[in-house]
């Protein structure tokens, strides 16, 4: 049989082989912002005083060192072993659906997700007080708001993201979902 008279191999159910995957878009997201997560909470490290707030943009954005044992909000201080392991799932479950992905604006908020959930991921499993239990280093603090960091930020752009291409009905493959009652009035 020669290669003209192959057929190309099937897509699978429900994507279109003609938009190309995505997974390089999340590949960059990604290094980025885990990137700059890191070089970030290094500089905070050595040159903040914990516990002392710094002015950087007026009252607006503050520099203020703490390290978090617990979730967002320092939610669950005691538990930190179970972020460690929910956020190592997520970053398995991320690089998983990756692969499949022919949307831009979802291989971006994946990029997103994932930067976050390693750069918190590795303050948990590398910083004292040991493996797996580990705290995360939160720096910036807006007035009434949170201490957080840039893997914090980079969860939350990725979950406005999310709620978008959802609320939109965008599938991972680029295609939008289409409402029953809009095709009933399209007709």
């Amino acid at each position: 049989m020669t290669d003209a008279s192959r057929s190309p191999e099937p897509s699978p159910p429900g994507t279109d082989a003609r938009r190309p995957r995505r997974t390089l878009w999340t590949f960059l997201v990604w290094v980025v912002v885990f990137a700059l997560d890191q070089v970030t909470k290094v500089l905070a490290v050595a040159n903040l005083e914990p516990g002392v707030v710094q002015p950087f943009v007026g009252k607006v954005l503050q520099f203020h060192l703490i390290r978090n044992p617990g979730a967002a909000f320092s939610f669950a201080t005691g538990s930190t072993w179970i972020f460690t392991v929910l956020a190592a799932a997520v970053v398995v479950v991320v690089v998983r659906l990756s692969r499949k992905l022919r949307s831009t604006a979802w291989a971006l908020a994946f990029g997103f997700l994932l930067a976050g959930a390693t750069g918190n991921l590795v303050d948990r499993l590398l910083r004292e007080p040991g493996f797996a239990r580990g705290h995360v280093v939160d720096f910036l603090q807006l007035p009434h708001w949170p201490i957080f960091n840039v893997a914090d930020s980079s969860i939350c752009v990725a979950a406005v993201l999310i709620a978008i291409l959802a609320i939109r009905g965008v599938g991972l493959d680029g295609t939008r979902e289409t409402r029953p009652e809009k095709a009933a009035n399209d007709a």
